[in-house]
């Protein structure tokens, strides 16, 4: 039998409940896909994309709507050692990748102040164009759920913000075209679970500017890092917490937020105060 085979089955079966029926209630409950779209699956070479892209092939199988998947791997300038391991896990897994070539490393090796932050700009502009000039309308990145609640909460500690990572997004660059996230209820350590079951190797970051390249699970030192660290202590105190800050920006109370943003422009619970109908209580204190 052929090894990706197992790997398919393994989704569907032995990781049905915490990886196929998350991805599935995302992309319902979120809308993330509909009938034709035309999807570039956006694959960095690690754990998180390339099990986005296979969880896309089964849908895309055994689906009820049709829909078309491009397997994009952006090259920023690898070396050749995690360029081949990525070539070597597609081949592996039967993903049909197409590769383009890109100076964003040589370019970003230049910059002294957010290096990491212009790299990150860069490559989703580069995904997007070429996934606009492939003719698709979506392109799909790998964050799951960890991702969601680390962003919520980097934002509120760093930033003095409540700010979420969206389920799904319009480019602001290139009209006509949405960025998805179809692992965004997934969690990172049933990825890890998947990953070790399959006996799966993955490059981690592939940053020719640390030559960092991990095949394992573990970060650096960046805020993200200690993010994930608070979370994890978070989960050692009590089985819920992870999963009520996911939910928090589900269920904003803006009756409660002395202030909050749209479209750009800030507002002020002052705005309404004085037009407080008598029924309704805000005296919750």
């Amino acid at each position: 039998m052929e090894n990706h085979i197992d790997v398919e089955r393994s989704i569907i079966k032995r990781f049905r409940k915490e990886i196929w029926r998350k991805f599935i209630s995302a992309v319902k409950e979120y809308e993330l896909i509909q009938e034709g779209d035309k999807i570039a699956v956006c694959i960095s070479g690690g754990k998180d994309s390339m099990l986005l892209a296979k969880c896309m092939q089964e849908l895309q199988r055994h689906g009820k709507f049709h829909f078309e998947l491009v397997f994009l791997v952006m090259n920023p300038g690898y070396n050749e050692y995690n360029k081949q391991v990525i070539l070597d896990n597609a081949e592996y897994l039967n993903i049909p990748i197409h590769m383009f070539e890109t100076d964003i490393f040589d370019i970003v090796a230049t910059v002294e102040d957010s290096p990491c932050y212009l790299c990150a700009r860069m490559r989703r502009g580069y995904l997007y164009k070429h996934a606009k000039e492939l003719g698709c309308n979506k392109i799909a990145l790998g964050h799951h759920f960890d991702d969601v609640i680390e962003t919520v909460l980097m934002s509120m500690l760093y930033s003095g913000q409540m700010k979420g990572m969206m389920p799904k997004l319009h480019s602001t660059n290139y009209e006509g075209m949405e960025l998805i996230r179809p692992l965004y209820m997934v969690k990172e350590a049933d990825i890890i679970a998947w990953r070790k079951y399959n006996n799966l190797q993955f490059i981690q970051c592939a940053c020719r500017l640390t030559e960092n390249c991990m095949l394992g699970d573990n970060g650096g030192g960046s805020k993200r890092q200690e993010m994930k660290e608070l979370i994890k202590k978070f989960r050692q105190t009590s089985s819920i917490i992870d999963m009520n800050i996911f939910r928090s920006v589900h269920n904003v109370n803006l009756d409660t937020m002395i202030g909050y943003q749209k479209k750009q422009v800030m507002h002020s619970f002052l705005e309404d105060y004085d037009y407080v109908t008598d029924n309704v209580n805000m005296d919750t204190d």
